[in-house]
């Protein structure tokens, strides 16, 4: 049921969000030199790793590092923006289709975050589809704290309906939550 709802969900807002998408690269293109859309590789499951679509919401020569390790200087004018209304997830409606991700699960992290990756495979939640929202960042907890976060993805587990997949994704849409950490 949770592909399913994943798919029909992705299938009815591709083609506004693919409009959406076009008009916020060219802003993000103008607002800073580089690409608007970002591949980054990313953990997704079974800890296999997988290319995530995102719009570009830091400058170019930003490392390839865990928004709570690079300063606030990195993002851009129109980055935080698309951070704070979680625009810049959009593309990711794509990694969906391809099924990568899920509309929700827990936040898929960079390679190089070990800790987390060791904690969530602890925890057994490396096992789960990688959502583009989830309990933990509802719940406005980031990756800054590996331990925590992979303990309450893990909650997700005995959560996981439609109905709850239903709830968080409105709770997303409704703002809550803050995203990971710049400092």
């Amino acid at each position: 049921m949770k592909r399913l709802l994943d798919l029909s969900l992705a299938l009815i807002g591709i083609l506004p969000a693919l409009l959406v998408i076009g008009i916020l690269v060219i802003f993000v293109r103008r607002g800073s030199p580089g690409p608007g859309l970002l591949r980054q590789a990313r953990v997704g499951r079974d800890e296999q790793v997988f290319t995530c679509f995102k719009l570009r919401t830091m400058f170019v020569d930003t490392p390839d590092r865990p928004s709570h390790e690079v300063g606030r200087v990195a993002v851009t004018p129109i980055g935080g923006l698309l951070r704070r209304t979680k625009l810049d997830e959009l593309p990711q409606l794509i990694n969906i289709l391809r099924g990568d991700m899920s509309f929700v699960g827990p936040r898929p992290c960079l390679p190089s975050q070990v800790a987390l990756v060791e904690a969530r495979r602890r925890h057994n939640v490396s096992h789960l589809r990688p959502g583009i929202t989830g309990v933990s960042q509802v719940a406005g907890v980031d990756m800054s704290d590996p331990e925590r976060l992979a303990a309450l993805d893990a909650t997700y587990l005995g959560q996981m309906t439609v109905a709850r997949d239903l709830q968080l994704i409105i709770q997303t849409v409704l703002g809550s939550g803050r995203g990971d950490r710049v400092v």
